[in-house]
């Protein structure tokens, strides 16, 4: 027999960028315990526009955990009360029946809401424009495979580049700050040989757009590492110091 649950949802609704917001709240009955979070809110909607209300507008693409769209903040976690898991991992089943769930956008000057739960995460594709890239010119598969790579060094590169950027690290940390997110793109080819050739200019460059987006300042708390669904190891925010103070130690 399939088990459900009754819950009541505080949501975070606001009609665009400049708008007011404000929680409205919302009762859902006979919810399965087996959907997921956003399936949740799929039926949430379905019921709303059957009323001829504006559905709640959220981000989501893949639902298996890899594109980082569907971020939401959920009693008060990234992601919910799961561990390493998106949003759209996390099942209803983590939730007690009669319970009331807050939901609200990720809060942070370098992610501005766009409508309701959706922010506007370009911030970080202009951190990775900023460097976050290789330039040289590795030839084909085959060659590029043939660069030998310690595998202690090609296993951490492996690990930081599980970072899907959906910016669980911004939202838990309460400086803001991104620098676990950026520290991971930095370390995924400080690590390997191919990243070696423009890596002074990829960490001050990273680093400087990182602030200028107003994203806070790293004070060593461990939040982001605690959240991150895919956990980007603190290991990684040392490295990019690192490379940073090489960096500017070259100039």
């Amino acid at each position: 027999m399939e088990n459900t649950i009754n819950i009541k949802l505080k949501v975070w609704r606001q009609a665009g960028p400049k708008a007011k917001g404000r929680f409205e709240t919302y009762e859902l009955s006979n919810v399965s315990t087996d959907s997921s979070f956003l399936e949740m809110l799929d039926i949430l909607n379905e019921q709303l526009i059957n009323k001829g209300e504006e559905p709640v507008a959220f981000d989501h693409d893949c639902r298996e955990g890899i594109c980082g769209m569907c971020s939401l903040y959920i009693n008060g976690r990234p992601h919910g009360p799961d561990d390493d898991v998106t949003t759209c991992q996390l099942h209803m089943r983590k939730f007690k029946d009669g319970q009331t769930i807050t939901i609200e956008p990720w809060r942070s000057a370098g992610f501005p809401v766009i409508k309701d739960l959706i922010v506007d995460r370009t911030a970080f594709d202009q951190i990775i424009a900023a460097g976050g890239y290789v330039s040289v010119n590795t030839g084909g598969v085959p060659d590029a495979n043939a660069i030998p790579i310690p595998k202690p060094d090609a296993d951490e590169a492996m690990d930081a580049a599980s970072c899907i950027g959906c910016g669980a690290c911004v939202a838990a940390c309460k400086n803001g700050s991104a620098m676990l997110f950026v520290s991971a793109k930095v370390s995924q080819m400080a690590l390997l040989p191919q990243g070696r050739v423009e890596a002074a200019r990829r960490a001050k460059n990273m680093v400087a757009k990182m602030d200028e987006l107003g994203f806070g300042n790293c004070t060593n708390t461990g939040a982001c590492e605690v959240e991150c669904p895919k956990g980007i190891s603190l290991a990684n925010i040392a490295r990019l110091n690192r490379e940073f103070l090489k960096a500017k130690a070259q100039d």
